[in-house]
């Protein structure tokens, strides 16, 4: 029987598959984050880790773990919080939870792109505050999304299914990324890939979808937002840290863009103060994936992973080339 720890609550469906597999597991079950301390505690002895973009596995956690680790499973497709490095260095197998979550953060995408272009954020908080409104010709105008161009900066699986709901909205679609979409996606979308200035600066609404590392810490600063425009959105569902907070701070205050829309941040669960003080901005906590359906789809692909890896089967989405 080998020891599996849960590093926070998960749906009980993945819990389950677990125990039903014979195997003792033991689960953080509040509401709030493990503290560090008690994690490195808690994972003492674990064969095998599911863990939440809220912990950091690094050399530390693995020496707490001990030499019987053999796979870290993360319950999310990024995987920024786990030394892939120093797993690989000791034979511990790295996972995550790629496709399962691609229509939900699109959706929500999708969603931040309209409630930035058409100020619904605002209007909401409008009706809440109680303030005398009336219907007028010039009340809270926004942008409309037919025959404008949507900016992917990223065309993964995310990227793509955002883009799909675009061109439902009559949108242009151009991309940039590392490498070339496939053709089928290409055609299917009618994207043209790019050079990412030149992304920025076609881009009506430029949106977010690849991973966090150094190679794109602050991507986006205050010259790729001068290049975006005045008339235009930025949206982050990616990685907080993509974005230079400060420099989007400034560039909201002082109309270099239009707004913002975002789901996550740089160092999160804090919110830099100036976003939370500007209207055209709207923020949402961490939720891109948050349907009942989406997260229980990853837990459960998080503890297959384990089982297959347990049981000395490859895993079934494996990261990197651990």
């Amino acid at each position: 029987m080998s020891s599996i720890v849960v590093t926070g609550r998960v749906p009980p469906e993945a819990v389950g598959l677990l125990r039903g597999a014979g195997h003792e597991v033991r689960v953080w079950e509040h509401d709030e984050p493990v503290a560090r301390d008690e994690l490195l505690g808690l994972v003492a002895g674990a064969d095998a880790l599911v863990t939440l973009v809220t912990e950091r596995v690094d050399t530390g956690l693995l020496d707490a773990a001990g030499p019987g680790l053999r796979v870290v499973a993360n319950v999310a497709v990024g995987y920024d919080n786990i030394d892939v490095a120093a797993c690989a260095g000791r034979g511990v197998v790295v996972t995550n939870t790629p496709g399962v979550l691609e229509e939900a953060t699109a959706d929500l995408a999708m969603a931040l792109v309209l409630m930035t272009t058409r100020r619904l954020g605002e209007a909401e908080r409008l009706v809440r505050s109680g303030q005398a409104w009336q219907w007028g010709m010039g009340l809270l105008l926004g942008r409309g999304l037919q025959g404008r161009t949507l900016g992917v900066v990223g065309l993964g699986g995310i990227g793509t299914a955002t883009a799909r709901r675009a061109r439902a909205f009559g949108m242009t679609i151009v991309y940039s990324g590392r490498r070339d979409a496939p053709a089928e996606i290409v055609e299917e979308l009618g994207a043209r890939r790019v050079e990412l200035p030149e992304l920025l600066e076609a881009g009506d609404v430029v949106t977010l979808h690849l991973p966090y590392g150094p190679a794109t810490h602050h991507l986006v600063g205050a010259d790729e937002l001068a290049l975006l425009g005045a008339t235009s959105y930025l949206v982050n569902t990616a990685r907080g840290p993509v974005v230079d907070e400060t420099a989007l701070v400034a560039a909201l205050r002082d109309g270099t863009i239009a707004g913002a829309g975002l789901d996550v941040y740089e160092n999160e669960p804090q919110v830099h103060p100036g976003l939370l003080e500007l209207d055209n901005v709207v923020l949402l906590p961490h939720v891109g994936s948050a349907t009942i359906e989406t997260r229980t789809g990853m837990a459960r692909l998080a503890a297959r992973n384990v089982l297959a890896v347990l049981a000395g089967e490859g895993p079934v989405t494996p990261v990197g080339d651990v």
